[in-house]
């Protein structure tokens, strides 16, 4: 199977050297690496867990538009928090975001995120 690399200036590029894309799409679907709440071009995460939530689901959104899908094509997200404490003010913001029909998702508490962000948020969408 064909895969094809995604990449848009409207999402956090990767971390310098890191071997990994924003998205791949192979088949009819698209699997987007995990993103943090950092705006593009940002090297550090700012807010709360609301607040980071949005700007994770901002970038989602805006890589899946890059491969042609939304986040109402969602079908399943896997959310990592620093603190499972803040499931309730993620999973708000998140609610927000996901439509009628939510993907499955998978949450866990992390011990650390990169660039001391405290949820990522990875997903897998059909185009």
């Amino acid at each position: 199977m064909e895969k094809t690399v995604i990449r848009t200036e409207a999402a956090p590029a990767p971390f310098q050297g890191a071997p990994y894309n924003q998205a791949i799409v192979a088949g009819e679907l698209v699997f987007v690496a995990g993103q943090l709440g950092l705006s593009p071009g940002d090297s550090a995460v700012e807010g709360d867990v609301a607040a980071q939530t949005e700007q994770a689901l901002a970038n989602l959104g805006a890589i899946l538009a890059a491969a042609g899908s939304s986040l109402d094509k969602l079908v399943k997200t896997t959310v990592f928090l620093q603190q499972l404490d803040d499931f309730q003010a993620m999973n708000e913001v998140y609610a927000k975001h996901v439509g009628e029909h939510p993907p499955a998702r998978s949450t866990f508490e992390v011990a650390k995120l990169p660039s001391g962000a405290l949820v990522e948020i990875e997903a897998i969408a059909h185009l």
